[in-house]
């Protein structure tokens, strides 16, 4: 998939989290997630042990997105049933935030899942992601109930992958994601 906005050209592709930009991307993910978390910048060799402790082998799908060629950013898709996608690992770089990243991220999520059979795709955020947490709710996900056990969400989201919801998404090229 290539979008052109603002920023540049937009590029949405599989990868495996192997990859050296995959690997990258994860490793940046984590690195806001610790220093966030933490409120302080993580210490040497914190990241790995997050990695090691976060295995990314259960995801079936994984997207990386690149501006001009440079990664931007992903997301990764899980089965958590037959019929029940989870959206995981969904990061934007910081220069490339709220320029439609985001939504092309979701859409080929979204368009993933339902290839593998999925009609609903839940999601587990933490409480201070905020600015994550309004963009899935403009991109049609409502707050659920609790539905796993991990330690650091503090917010559940489910969206249905009906044929009208994915229809009727917002624009993937317009900024604001």
């Amino acid at each position: 998939m290539v979008v052109v906005t603002t920023t540049g050209v937009w590029t949405v592709r599989r990868a495996a989290v192997e990859q050296p930009e995959a690997a990258e991307l994860l490793y940046a993910y984590y690195d806001e997630l610790v220093r966030r978390y933490q409120g302080r910048p993580s210490l040497p060799g914190e990241v790995e042990t997050v990695l090691r402790d976060e295995p990314n082998d259960d995801l079936v799908v994984f997207f990386v997105a690149s501006v001009d060629g440079e990664p931007a950013g992903c997301v990764g898709i899980r089965m958590l049933a037959p019929d029940m996608a989870e959206l995981s690992r969904m990061y934007v770089r910081p220069p490339f935030r709220r320029a439609g990243g985001g939504r092309l991220l979701l859409g080929a999520a979204d368009e993933a899942a339902v290839e593998l059979g999925a009609s609903v795709i839940r999601l587990d955020t933490r409480h201070d992601l905020v600015e994550a947490r309004a963009m899935y709710a403009r991109y049609g996900y409502r707050e659920i109930p609790a539905y796993n056990d991990s330690k650091y969400a503090g917010h559940w989201f489910e969206k249905s992958l009906s044929e009208k919801s994915l229809a009727t998404r917002a624009d993937p090229g317009s900024v604001g994601g």
